[in-house]
């Protein structure tokens, strides 16, 4: 039979109370540390240039800092040895608020743990695509796009190769995004060249491409003392080879900076939402508000209202036959992004 037993009996053990002191930590305040950009990475050691001094130093992130908080790009707060001396290392303690972020989805993975940031505080994406010897990917371009849109980077069409093939198919697909396109040939280093440094002067760029399309190559033209190693195409797979293991910014002799990163294979876009793209064209944004609910606004969907804006058929506002053409050549490339991201969403799910 039991019976009651009190606290007051010797044989309970009563656990002490736990203390009513909040558990708080008074975080240190870093806003006062020098500033500074993330230049280089590679392997969890980082490249810094101090914003004021413009000195380089070596750092690491402090182990407040989770992995893969400190991305290429960021500004950072630095403390420790600024001196920049080989044998001293700083300690990277805050990362400022980004104005832009670049990703992409490994393998289309819809959670974070799937997701890479690629570069941070960017403002111009240049995809960088050669005509031939790798021959090119519109699914890579097309990706690309898409994620630049959804960052809110410019993106920039570099096609390089053009003395072994020709580049008017791509122009002319390409031709209503209103892309700004540069043309290099292999054969003519110079061809192209000052476009491409016009366009990326004073800003904050980075290269993405296939292995072997010539991003390497188009970083030693623009800046003379770069020495990245440039790879060759595989014959029998068609692929580039991988150069560029780590991201590297560089400065530009005309003022700015241009990041070179390791040539990818595919380009995620777990992350992205049908929204992102339509919003970047808002004439089709507003086509597809006439959309019924679940229109995936694919040309075979027989009632979307994107191709009533096509024929400027009510409510759309009217069309003659050369806004119609303009239209439908615009609303063919916005499709064929949505496109690209319905393939992700489809990617994604059956992954789950």
């Amino acid at each position: 039979m039991r019976r009651d037993i009190g606290t007051d009996d010797p044989r309970v053990k009563v656990r002490a109370g736990k203390s009513s002191r909040p558990r708080t930590k008074v975080r240190p305040d870093w806003s006062r540390e020098p500033l500074a950009r993330v230049i280089g990475v590679d392997r969890g050691r980082y490249t810094l240039r101090l914003e004021e001094s413009e000195v380089r130093v070596f750092a690491v992130r402090a182990k407040e800092l989770r992995r893969g908080s400190v991305i290429m790009g960021d500004l950072v707060r630095a403390t420790g040895d600024l001196s920049g001396r080989h044998d001293t290392l700083a300690r990277i303690v805050a990362v400022e608020e980004r104005a832009s972020v670049l990703r992409r989805s490994l393998e289309d993975a819809p959670d974070a743990k799937g997701e890479k940031a690629i570069v941070a505080n960017a403002e111009i994406m240049c995809i960088v695509v050669a005509l031939a010897d790798p021959p090119p990917r519109t699914g890579m371009i097309d990706r690309c796009l898409v994620a630049a849109y959804e960052a809110g980077l410019e993106p920039l069409l570099c096609l390089t190769k053009a003395d072994l093939a020709s580049p008017d198919g791509l122009l002319d697909a390409y031709s209503p995004f209103g892309l700004r396109t540069i043309v290099t040939r292999s054969d003519a280093p110079g061809e192209g060249l000052e476009d491409l440094r016009g366009a990326l002067k004073d800003r904050f760029s980075v290269l993405v491409g296939h292995s072997g399309v010539g991003k390497s190559t188009l970083i030693n033209a623009l800046v003379p003392d770069a020495n990245r190693a440039v790879g060759h195409v595989n014959e029998v797979t068609g692929r580039g080879r991988h150069t560029s293991t780590s991201s590297q910014a560089f400065e530009l002799p005309e003022g700015g900076w241009i990041v070179d990163t390791p040539g990818v294979r595919s380009f995620g876009l777990g992350h992205v939402e049908v929204s992102d793209v339509l919003g970047v064209f808002p004439e089709v944004d507003e086509a597809t508000r006439f959309c019924l609910p679940l229109c995936s606004h694919a040309a075979e969907e027989p009632s979307c209202a994107i191709d009533a804006w096509i024929r400027g058929d009510a409510p759309c506002a009217a069309a003659d036959p050369a806004e119609s053409a303009r239209r439908s050549a615009l609303a063919a490339s916005v499709r064929r992004l949505l496109e690209a991201v319905a393939t992700a969403e489809a990617s994604a799910k059956a992954a789950r």
